[in-house]
């Protein structure tokens, strides 16, 4: 029922682009999906996700991150974790001159395919860089037995 669905990035990095070139090129002299340790996302994170009988359990790996950098929507069928970098960091020496300047930006993103949740009793947590969802699941309403008149 919780799936990983493919989220497109918005931009590939120059070695993702030359993966795919010479993926599309070669793609019909191999038959197996030869390349597919090179089409993870860069701008992706880790995530573990359990399920137990009344819930989904996932946990995300986001070092670094306040929660006001953490966006958590749920479209149905669709649950979307995406975490924002804006990032400027620079050393300088002495004499003011630039030694090092750094800027990190991102958008990291991670989409999930689940049905029959309550989504309105999602439950989130961070701490020390992990990200912990509590995503309930909507009660089974069972099986209805349909009984088998005797006067026909």
């Amino acid at each position: 029922m919780f799936e990983l669905m493919p989220f497109g990035k918005r931009r590939e990095d120059a070695f993702g682009q030359l993966m795919k070139s010479f993926h599309d090129a070669f793609n019909d002299a191999f038959p197996d999906d030869v390349f597919a340790p090179f089409k993870g996302s860069m701008m992706s994170f880790k995530t573990d996700v359990k399920e137990t009988e009344h819930a989904y359990l996932v946990e995300a790996e986001l070092p670094g991150f306040r929660k006001e950098d953490i966006e958590i929507s749920y479209a149905d069928p669709y649950l979307t974790i995406k975490a924002v970098r804006k990032e400027d960091q620079s050393v300088e020496d002495t004499n003011q001159h630039m030694v090092r300047k750094e800027r990190r930006y991102g958008e990291y993103v991670r989409r999930f395919y689940v049905q029959n949740i309550a989504e309105d009793q999602i439950d989130a947590s961070l701490k020390d860089g992990v990200l912990k969802l509590e995503i309930p699941k909507k009660p089974d309403p069972g099986k209805k037995r349909i009984q088998i008149r005797d006067d026909i």
